[in-house]
Order: C-alpha cells, then structure tokens, then sequence
C-alpha cells in the first residue's frame, strides 16, 4: 500500500459520510418543520439525536482503544446503512409519524457517535504513515470536511426540493455503505500503543476514568471544552432550528437552505487550505480567536436585522472563511498533548464534552422563537456567542496553545514517529 493511501482512504470515507451528515442536517429538521411547523418539535428532534450521540461518543474511546478505530467505524457505518434507510421506506408507506421518526433518530445518533470519534482517533497514525507535520494532515482532513458539507448542503437542497426530505436519506444511507467499504478496503488495521497498566486495573471503566482524570487535568483541554461546548450549542440552534425557521418565514424552500449552508461550507474550503498549507508556521491563538470572533456572532445578527439575502450570503461566506482555520488548530493542540496510549478514550471524551450542549441547542432555539419571536431569538443567541468567543482574551490557559509540549512523545507527529473539531 502507498505512504499516503490510507490518508486518501480515510478522507474519501469522511467525505462520504459527512456529506451524508449534512444531508440529513438538512432533511431532518425541514421534514419535522414541513409536517408539523413547530419549531419546539424540530428543536426536540435535534435534541434526540445529539444526545444519544455525545454520550455514545464519550462511551466509545475506550472501545475504540480496546477493539480499533477500524472496527468500530465499520460496525457503526454499516448498522447506520439500515438505520437510515428505514427513514424513506416508511415515509413511502405513510408510516413515519413523530412517534416513529424520534426512536429512528435516536438510533443514528447512537451508531454515529462511535463511528465518527473512530474516524477521529484514526488521524494520529494516518499522519505518522504519511509522515507530515500534524497542522497539515488536519488542515487537509478540515479542508475536505468543508468540501464534502458544501456538496452535500448544495445536493440536500436540490434533492428535498425534488423528491422530498424522506426519500432524499436514500443517499444518506448510501454514503454511510460507502464509507464503511473505504475504510474496510483502503485503511490497515493500526496497533494499539502497549498498556502498561497492571491486567487487574485494565477494565472499560479504569479506561474511561483515566481518560477523564487526563482531560479534567491539562487546562488547555478543559479551556477548548468549555468554550466550544458554548459556542456548539447555539451552532446548533442556528443550524437545526433558528437558519430553517428563517427561511421558511422568508418564503422561501430548502433551495435556498441548502445554499446557505454550502455558502458558509464552501467557503469555508479556503480558509482550511490555508490552514493546510501553513498552518504549522501561524501563530495559533490570535488566529484562533479572530477566526471564532468573524465565525460566530455576525451569522446571528444580520439576519435578525432583516438584512437582504445577499448580505447573509456575504456573511456566511467570511464566518465560512474564518470558521476553516478552527479546525486544524484546536485538532493539532488536542493531539499533541494527548499521549497515544490515551488517544481514543480522551479524543472521544473531548469530543462528546464540547457537544455536551448541542442536544439542547435546538430545543433552545426553538423555545425562545416560540416566547419571544425569531428575531429576538437570533439577536440573544449571537450576543451569547460573543461572549463566549471573548475566552481567550481573558483566560491564560488559552496561552498554552502557542506551546508545544516535549512530554506528549508520541501525539505529534511532526516531533516524533508516533504521535480531529468543532
């Protein structure tokens, strides 16, 4: 196999599934809008899933570690192919009323939980097979994220617009088949860094409890949770509930949705190839904190202040410009000051922490449209963004990102032989 064929397996497989993802982001919370037009409803089916996701994300490191990040991708992509195809079958037969809809996108959430923090926990040894600095490998990987979300946001519009949101998770279940072959196919089963660890202490819940005493105790880490975690939870009121409800009272359909959402994505494209390119030489926090300021707030504020549509593309555009620098950033600090023994179980803790909030983002959102109006909603969510993004101004664990840690052997690939976001 070719130094670099198994980076170009696992980014083929990501952008399957992601834009499979953004589809169902997409097709989801218009299907609930369009049959029931309740906001709380599209908030709470959000809800559903994201928070089987978290924890399943959080309880999957130590299965990741125990069994292999291959393994678990492939089991959990290949039980979400059925999963998801379940959605159109029973919207072809009439069956799919919220009752059914909600325990079906419980489910995704479960399956799709561990199958993305294995994918995660696959970037470290990627990097070290293809032998760059680890800014680069996760600029890429962020690069084609972006790229698999604009198409798929761009294809979800068009295809709900024709054939409906129901039928249009056909494709969604048809990435999740794809990706698991990939990775079956195109990426070697990697060994586990050796435990060094007595057997009597190596159970799942020693695992679990070692990798949250490793997290709560490196600041930088604790830091990066707490503000993203903040700041996904009203990404995902914008997302699932406060962008969808927009447009809806704007006239228009789930066209102009899914443009918007490849706006940003597409965008965003750039910014991550610059971070591919050079991101090893920029200065991390300053960029970090000006990408996150141009990311956050102003998504919220414009369309609260009924601006044109044209000045909400052009917004979207430099939040999706700023927002492709996060990434490779807090992915490259994550990964170097997590020692490899510790990768799956504290990637997947860190992971499902920062989207501890996003289960209640959208019944957030929701709630507040509902009480007090959309544009008020929108105005209040984006004021709470720019808190939350004024962190690393204030607070010096921040500083830590600028410094790399010689301990952390084995977590940088661009240190040593052996070493992913929002």
């Amino acid at each position: 196999m070719r130094r670099g064929g198994p980076f170009l397996a696992l980014a083929a497989a990501e952008t399957f599934s992601l834009s499979g993802t953004r589809l169902s982001t997409i097709a989801i919370p218009w299907l609930v809008l369009s049959t029931t037009g309740s906001p709380v409803l599209t908030g709470l089916t959000a809800m559903v899933e994201m928070l089987p996701y978290v924890v399943a994300k959080a309880l999957g490191g130590p299965l990741i570690d125990r069994a292999g990040a291959k393994r678990v991708a492939i089991i959990s992509d290949t039980a979400s192919v059925a999963v998801v195809a379940l959605v159109p079958l029973l919207d072809l037969f009439g069956l799919l009323g919220m009752p059914v809809l909600l325990p079906l996108v419980f489910a995704m959430g479960v399956l799709r939980g561990p199958s993305d923090a294995a994918k995660q926990a696959m970037v470290p040894d990627i990097a070290t097979l293809a032998g760059v600095p680890l800014e680069r490998v996760t600029g890429v990987a962020s690069a084609i994220e972006r790229l698999a979300s604009t198409a798929g946001a761009a294809g979800a519009g068009a295809l709900i617009g024709l054939i409906g949101p129901g039928q249009a998770l056909l494709v969604n279940a048809a990435t999740f088949a794809a990706s698991a072959l990939i990775v079956a196919v195109g990426i070697p089963g990697t060994r586990r860094a050796p435990d060094t660890r007595p057997a009597e202490r190596a159970s799942y819940l020693d695992d679990l409890r070692e990798g949250w005493r490793f997290l709560r105790g490196d600041a930088v880490l604790v830091s990066i949770v707490a503000m993203v975690a903040v700041t996904n939870l009203f990404d995902q009121a914008y997302h699932a509930v406060l962008l969808p409800v927009w447009t809806r009272e704007s006239g228009q359909g789930p066209e102009l949705l899914g443009a918007m959402f490849a706006a940003f994505a597409g965008a965003s494209i750039a910014g991550a190839a610059i971070a591919a390119a050079i991101g090893e030489r920029m200065p991390r926090l300053t960029v970090y904190t000006v990408a996150f300021l141009l990311t956050g707030f102003p998504r919220f504020f414009v369309p609260a202040l009924d601006a044109p549509i044209g000045l909400v593309f052009a917004t979207l555009a430099i939040a999706g410009f700023a927002s492709g620098f996060l990434n490779p950033i807090l992915s490259a600090v994550i990964f170097e000051r997590i020692p490899k023994p510790l990768t799956g179980r504290v990637t997947a803790l860190n992971t499902a922490l920062c989207f501890a909030l996003i289960p209640f983002g959208g019944l957030a959102g929701g709630a507040l449209i509902s009480t007090l109006g959309l544009a008020a909603a929108l105005f209040l969510m984006g004021l709470g963004y720019l808190a939350a993004t004024l962190a690393p101004l204030a607070l010096k664990s921040f500083r830590g990102f600028d410094r790399t840690l010689p301990e952390a052997s084995g977590s940088s690939c661009a240190q040593a032989p052996q070493p992913s976001g929002r």
